[in-house]
């Protein structure tokens, strides 16, 4: 697995210029006018990941897969969207779809590109789209509270406990807060996931700037950075007409030159990949040999069946063990012949909990 990412904001602040640049395609529209993109755009990005690389060389592998997340390029957003203004209900039914939210903020001046509020203000956008999401969950929920206290009345033990988390979340949405702002147990989270609200989502704003500010930010990103902090998440500074450059050149030799020679040691995907992983508590395991060195992806918590899951569901149900090398020490060894010479490799049952960076060979039973 990998994750799914809806990328929203305001129209023109650079959303499909930074989709066509991370999935190297031009299947978004870019244009200098609002709802350009009118049905969202989907594309699958590998994962950048400079361990699989290592273990491949290491391994003698012939080929290399890493693993992959999706983001999805959804029509921009205006005051009203709850109530339908604009393209608000196809806007609120995608966004509803998403794992995460990259929340694009425009964070330059270009007289050239109009802004739909008229004036260059990240912290203002953000706070415009959030309460349009806030409005839409508390529409959704109050609906949702009063069907459940009907059924309350004939002591049904389902409407009991999903009460317990809509009405907290109700209340925190009425003070203008938004759902993933109430705090519930590990059991309670897996009621509100399935309330599939937009404000439980955690999210991740993508400040686009000029291209000279790429790698420091700005006046309007550190705003937008001492935001998100308030807000419990992080923020990202990315160019996106950098990343559109970055697109076109083929050969990785060159992009690196490229952003060496504007001060950046990375692209902005991978800035996306990094914070958008610690966002959702990510973390990527290896499977490796001669024919291929794969990445996969599982959240933090997985245990090894559903490490083994995630590569087929029969490695899941017939799980037996799972042969275990830490990353370090198959670095270290140089080679799995070495790491077992060494007493690194471990087997691991069930209860194993994956760790990032593991490199697993699972026995399992037919």
């Amino acid at each position: 697995m990998g994750f799914n990412c809806g990328i929203v904001g305001l129209p023109n602040v650079g959303k499909s210029t930074l989709f066509n640049a991370l999935t190297e395609t031009a299947a978004a529209e870019a244009a200098n006018y609002p709802f350009c993109t009118i049905e969202p755009n989907v594309g699958r990005v590998a994962v950048p990941d400079p361990r699989l690389e290592i273990l491949a060389k290491l391994a003698g592998s012939a080929k290399i897969i890493p693993t992959q997340l999706e983001f999805v390029d959804i029509a921009g957003l205006v005051r009203g969207a709850s109530r339908g203004e604009g393209l608000g209900n196809k806007f609120l039914a995608h966004i509803r779809e998403v794992d995460a939210i990259a929340h694009v903020l425009r964070c330059f001046e270009d007289g050239n590109v109009t802004h739909v509020e008229g004036s260059i203000d990240p912290v203002r956008d953000a706070e415009t789209v959030e309460t349009e999401l806030m409005l839409a969950d508390l529409d959704s929920l109050e609906r949702r509270v009063t069907a459940a206290q009907k059924k309350m009345k004939g002591n049904d033990l389902e409407a009991k406990a999903q009460l317990a988390v809509m009405e907290p979340v109700l209340l925190a949405l009425r003070e203008g807060k938004p759902a993933r702002a109430v705090e519930f147990s590990h059991e309670e989270q897996k009621i509100l996931h399935g309330l599939g609200l937009i404000t439980s989502k955690p999210v991740l704003y993508v400040c686009n700037v000029e291209e000279s500010a790429a790698g420091t930010g700005n006046a309007f990103s550190e705003k937008v950075a001492a935001y998100a902090k308030s807000q419990g998440t992080v923020a990202v500074v990315i160019s996106a007409a950098i990343e559109a450059e970055v697109s076109q050149l083929g050969d990785e030799a060159e992009k690196k030159e490229f952003l060496e020679s504007l001060g950046l040691a990375e692209t902005g995907l991978a800035r996306v990949i990094q914070a958008g992983y610690s966002l959702l508590g990510l973390l990527t395991f290896f499977t490796i040999g001669p024919k291929e060195a794969h990445a996969w992806t599982v959240e933090k918590g997985a245990k090894a069946p559903q490490a083994a899951g995630v590569i087929h569901s029969d490695f899941e149900k017939g799980f037996i063990r799972a042969e275990t090398i830490a990353y370090a020490d198959f670095v270290a060894a140089g080679s799995e012949a070495a790491v077992k010479e060494q007493g690194k490799m471990r087997l691991e049952g069930s209860d194993y909990l994956t760790q990032d960076g593991d490199i697993f060979h699972f026995r399992f039973k037919a």
